[in-house]
């Protein structure tokens, strides 16, 4: 019964990831980033996250909220976010004199392209163009990063919940609330 239940995982967590991964590219793509829209999260199909990954796996939520719950620490957080840039916690760094600086432009634009995606992708039909905002609004004081960049995700969540993601995803605008919250980083 357990191979059974594992190898279900291993078969929905490969389509959720890939899915996920397809509608990033496709919302990089709006925001002429291309190149990190086809590398995002490939370290997801490492062993180290997918074997995490399947163990945990609910499909309505990240398994690595599982792992934190019953273990205290996920294996597989740590290991993405030492490796993929659009995280705010790759940029963390307790010791620098800058904890937490500002992400580059590319980085920062993926990082509101997963944002998205991810609430998409585990809300599904059950997503409103308000979802990302409200969940952000509980993350926001949680999560260490710049307090520009938090103004910035701030900022453009409160734009797709009164104009959505085709009216608030454009290069134009991304770039602008870069440069008005990060300057010319």
């Amino acid at each position: 019964m357990k191979e059974k239940i594992l190898l279900k995982n291993v078969i929905k967590h490969f389509c959720l990831i890939t899915r996920h991964r397809w509608l990033v590219f496709k919302l990089c793509c709006r925001i002429g980033l291309p190149w990190r829209g086809l590398l995002h999260d490939l370290s997801k199909y490492s062993p180290t996250e997918f074997l995490e990954s399947i163990r945990y796996y609910e499909g309505t939520r990240s398994p690595i909220m599982g792992a934190k719950e019953e273990k205290g620490y996920s294996k597989a957080w740590l290991h993405h976010k030492g490796r993929n840039k659009h995280h705010s916690e790759y940029w963390i760094d307790l010791n620098a004199p800058q904890k937490a600086p500002i992400m580059p432009y590319k980085y920062l634009a993926e990082m509101l392209c997963d944002k998205l995606a991810a609430g998409l992708i585990y809300q599904g039909k059950n997503w409103t163009k308000g979802y990302q905002l409200e969940y952000w609004k509980k993350e926001r004081e949680k999560v260490l990063i710049n307090e520009n960049i938090k103004e910035l995700v701030t900022d453009f969540l409160v734009q797709v919940s009164k104009d959505g993601i085709e009216k608030t995803l454009t290069k134009k605008n991304v770039q602008e609330l870069y440069k008005k919250y990060c300057g010319n980083s």
